[in-house]
């Protein structure tokens, strides 16, 4: 069977063991290898909450329009929570694959099995694991809550993680000179046409890093233009094609 592969990590999680880009790639190619499908492709959406719809993760829609086009007969994850961490946008995901007549998979479980009504405790079993995925979000954003409560406080700096191009000093952001001619460079290629993905592929060729020392990917050089030009993410949702008429 053709799959596409979806891997996503959000800003959180590209820090913490196990969780990583690498992780979950291992787990898919393996999978595939041992059960005869073949990978047709890799989407990725990097630092991406799973609480984030199908509009807001370049991935995951390209992985989408690849299914409904028919260069794809399904996709595989990780596990779930890579799709969703919020059980209504994992629901309306796995239906419009079905719809399609797509097949979903992980790498963990094996694949997803369409909604039987002669085997209700099925769809129940699923739908249960994403309500703990969505709780487990929930209790993550609560927490970081707090504790940015508690910086402001002490009379810290209490914004989360400061911006790509700033950093903070104390109780302040101040601008972060190297990352600063990071974005002037992204800038600069968009200016000339180079596509999201061509970006990245020469930011990562020149050895230039994320925020987090990481590789460049769409998604990033996306989410850095949004921050040099604000107007641009409504203007790219608004040009954008629809996925939910793409995977009609």
């Amino acid at each position: 069977m053709r799959l596409v592969g979806y891997l996503r990590v959000s800003t959180r999680e590209q820090a913490e063991h196990g969780r990583g880009m690498d992780v979950q790639e291992r787990a898919i190619r393996s999978y595939c290898r041992a059960n005869h499908h073949r990978l047709v492709q890799i989407c990725r959406d990097d630092g991406i909450s799973g609480s984030n719809g199908v509009d807001s993760r370049q991935g995951l829609f390209d992985a989408l329009a690849l299914i409904a086009g028919g260069q794809a007969d399904g996709f595989i994850v990780r596990d779930l929570d890579r799709l969703a961490r919020n059980l209504s946008i994992q629901e309306s995901i796995l239906a419009r694959v079905w719809k399609d007549s797509g097949h979903v998979y992980t790498a963990v479980d094996g694949e997803v099995l369409e909604d039987d009504p002669d085997d209700p405790q099925r769809t129940a079993m699923r739908q249960m694991r994403g309500v703990f995925a969505q709780l487990d979000a929930g209790l993550i954003r609560k927490r970081l809550r707090e504790g940015r409560r508690l910086k402001a406080e002490r009379g810290e700096y209490a914004g989360g993680a400061p911006p790509l191009g700033m950093k903070a000093e104390g109780k302040t952001l101040v601008e972060n000179n190297q990352e600063q001619e990071t974005l002037d460079l992204i800038k600069k290629l968009a200016d000339d046409g180079l596509s999201l993905r061509d970006i990245a592929t020469r930011l990562n060729q020149k050895g230039v890093k994320t925020k987090r020392g990481k590789e460049w990917y769409a998604s990033s050089v996306a989410r850095a233009l949004d921050q040099i030009d604000p107007k641009r993410r409504q203007e790219r949702q608004a040009t954008r094609p629809n996925w939910r008429r793409l995977t009609r």
